[in-house]
């Protein structure tokens, strides 16, 4: 069985890092799974596929053994690729507890709160981590979401004059620089909802969230498109192969456009539905003479003629139809 690194104290991927005395173990020993891809139980077919055993500390680094499930198929494939080299990256699943900005526990490069009090919650097979000794970060129990250059309340992003970078540039360096808030225009700012002493970090994730807002309306906005024009074609007011088209018209022209230009179109007949209409209205045909509710009920054909035959009911369907008194009817 071949141990390997849990966590160390490098800088990771979230731009922060983990001291490891600060690691409480107590917990996670009296239960020391072993996941694959921290995979947890919320998740449909997620079981451990073993235990991590001979857990300590080794300097700056917590070290520990995997013991797979021998009765477990999948955990039995995963110790092959262990053993036999395919796969040699432990990571530790941690829950913060505290965080630091102390200058004294930054490295070059840092951009979030060193983590110096953190509680083991569980340790997983990966094929590739954060860094060299990976780790997963948790959040009342939940997966720990950071983006680069987003704010965190419970990782937050250092500010720029604790960064090990600026504090080797204070002086004259810093005093020829110009503030970058001063690029920014203040009307930007406030569209996005930051106050005028917002830092480039924030300004940059705000315009992410805006970005992934519009992305998830554009996206809602194409469904909803997509389901009026199909429900046109299954109402037979637009033709399958015109599908396309209309769908085109909707991302264009927007959903409330296409959806009165859909509303407009009347259904088309199948032709034994007009065979029978044609009988119903022929002369001596047995039945009531059709009537409408209002004018453009009554088929574009046969309005032309209503008009001239029947100006009182034309009337009628005019004012039903727009509210009003029809004008006088010329010919």
């Amino acid at each position: 069985m071949k141990e390997a690194a849990i966590s160390t104290e490098a800088l990771n991927s979230y731009g922060g890092r983990v001291l490891t005395a600060g690691i409480e173990l107590s917990q996670f020993e009296r239960n020391p799974v072993l996941l694959w891809m921290h995979r947890r139980g919320w998740e449909k077919g997620a079981m451990p596929i073993g235990r991590i055993e001979n857990i300590r500390t080794d300097g700056d680094k917590l070290i520990g053994t995997p013991v797979f499930d021998q009765n477990d198929e999948f955990a039995k494939q995963i110790e092959s690729k262990w053993e036999n080299g395919f796969l040699r990256m432990l990571s530790a699943g941690l829950e913060i507890i505290e965080t630091s900005a102390d200058p004294s526990l930054l490295l070059p490069g840092q951009t979030r709160e060193t983590v110096t009090r953190s509680k083991l919650v569980e340790v997983s097979i990966v094929d590739i981590g954060s860094n060299d000794e990976a780790i997963q970060l948790y959040e009342d129990g939940k997966f720990l979401r950071l983006t680069s250059g987003e704010e965190n309340l419970r990782l937050p992003l250092l500010k720029k004059e604790e960064t090990p970078e600026a504090q080797e540039q204070e002086g004259a360096e810093n005093n020829n620089k110009p503030n970058n808030n001063s690029k920014m225009i203040k009307e930007q700012l406030s569209l996005l909802g930051l106050p005028e002493n917002a830092t480039e970090e924030q300004a940059t994730a705000a315009l992410q969230l805006m970005k992934h807002r519009a992305e998830n309306a554009e996206t809602i906005e194409l469904a909803a498109v997509t389901q009026a024009v199909d429900q046109a074609v299954k109402e037979r007011r637009i033709l399958a192969e015109q599908r396309d088209h209309f769908i085109k018209l909707g991302k264009t022209a927007g959903l409330q456009m296409l959806a009165d230009t859909l509303a407009s179109l009347r259904p088309q007949q199948k032709p034994n539905e007009v065979i029978n209409l044609g009988k119903e209205s022929a002369p001596g045909a047995a039945g009531t003479a059709k009537t409408y509710a209002k004018l453009s009920d009554v088929p574009a054909d046969e309005r032309l003629e209503l008009r001239k035959s029947n100006p009182a009911e034309y009337k009628r369907l005019f004012k039903e139809e727009y509210g009003m008194e029809c004008p006088e009817l010329k010919d």
